[in-house]
């Protein structure tokens, strides 16, 4: 009988700690230093796809995606080991997935066709704006042009492209998201990640905003109209939002990240990296050092880069392949864990079907579009006690 982590597939995610420079708006685990011994960090993956092989033999692996940080930072010597050794630790599927996330300011069409060679066969760029003020105050290193010129690279190299975009910016109306949005669907492109602009409690910008200096960022009406108009023309322009903030021509939607929203498998390897994985019939959650050089040194002398590895109850499980499967416009078939058996969450799930939040077909669950943009008010509503 199928183990419930193969409705999603299994991915292995590898997490490139190192940026040129730190973005006020960035929480992720990224650091920017002078020197990296490339080799010393080939050698630790390395180690750890031979660790997390032995305990997941025999599976098929979907996707792998290298994330950060910018790993495009990354030589492409090491990239290529890692994937040849992926290749000899997993069975790979067919049409299995490979991205890896770039900045404009370290593309050039060499190191791609590096990259493509070694077996990279998407690529996520983090454009984030297109033009030169709002790239400034996000503190990006590149200009708008040089983001059109390395988008021109990565299309002539691969064929899957896709590129981030954040939106509801500061002094940004709802016309020129408009215009920068159509812009940005003119491009060639297969699949676009669209965020708000989020303000995180430990960032540049966090800091600025707590004592009044973060101006001109819209309120919850004008980010409100943006969200909607994004839909609006992404749908008109052939995208679906398969997901909340990600939109795609069909079958161009990310493999990677639907293992993620459909609650599968995957290992997660570097710093700060975090994996769910299914060993003997029990879900496990794992989670590593965050500094790198701190992961670099326990992998090295004990030969494991996991700092904790807890085990997952029914009810974990059932909390989080909601907050992950609702993000979906295909919503979260509620045979899986047996949800829908209590009565109370019937109820939850009834009075949110009242007010035009969810739709439930064949018992799967489906935020509706007027839903969509409250996700997080409809989680909580599912989710408490």
């Amino acid at each position: 009988m199928p183990e419930d982590w193969e409705h999603g597939g299994f991915g292995l995610y590898i997490h490139w700690p190192f940026c040129q420079a730190k973005c006020p708006y960035c929480d992720f685990n990224s650091h920017v230093v002078a020197q990296i011994d490339q080799k010393a960090w080939e050698r630790s993956y390395l180690s750890e796809i031979d660790r997390v092989g032995a305990e997941t033999k025999g599976r098929i692996l979907r996707s792998v995606f290298f994330g950060g940080g910018t790993p495009s930072l990354m030589d492409p010597s090491v990239v290529d080991a890692i994937l040849t050794k992926v290749r000899a630790t997993w069975g790979c599927a067919n049409d299995i997935e490979i991205t890896l996330e770039a900045n404009p300011t370290s593309v050039e069409a060499g190191r791609f066709t590096s990259y493509r060679n070694a077996g990279v066969n998407r690529v996520s760029m983090g454009i984030q704006a297109l033009n030169d003020t709002d790239l400034k105050a996000l503190g990006r290193l590149h200009s708008a042009t040089e983001a059109m010129a390395a988008f021109d690279i990565a299309r002539d190299v691969f064929d899957r492209v896709s590129f981030d975009l954040i939106y509801a910016r500061q002094n940004q109306t709802l016309a020129g998201w408009g215009q920068e949005l159509k812009q940005a669907l003119s491009m060639a492109v297969d699949h676009l990640s669209l965020y708000q602009l989020t303000i995180e409690d430990g960032t540049a910008f966090g800091d600025r905003y707590a004592i009044g200096k973060l101006r001109g960022l819209p309120d919850d009406d004008l980010a409100a109209d943006m969200y909607a108009a994004t839909q609006d023309i992404c749908e008109a322009a052939g995208f679906t939002s398969y997901e909340v903030s990600n939109h795609a021509r069909p079958g161009c939607e990310s493999i990677h990240n639907q293992i993620y929203w459909r609650y599968g498998d995957y290992a997660g390897i570097g710093p700060g990296a975090h994996g769910r994985l299914t060993l003997d019939g029990q879900r496990y959650a794992t989670e590593t050092p965050l500094g790198p050089t701190a992961w670099l040194q326990q992998v090295e002398h004990a030969g494991n880069g996991e700092s904790t590895r807890s085990v997952l109850t029914a009810e974990d499980q059932r909390a989080e392949m909601l907050l992950m499967g609702m993000r979906l416009r295909e919503g979260v078939d509620l045979n899986r864990f047996k949800i829908s058996q209590s009565d109370s969450f019937t109820n939850k799930i009834n009075n949110l079907r009242e007010i035009g939040m969810v739709e439930l077909t064949e018992n799967r669950l489906q935020l509706t579009a007027q839903g969509r943009p409250l996700l997080n008010a409809v989680l909580r509503t599912l989710l408490a006690d």
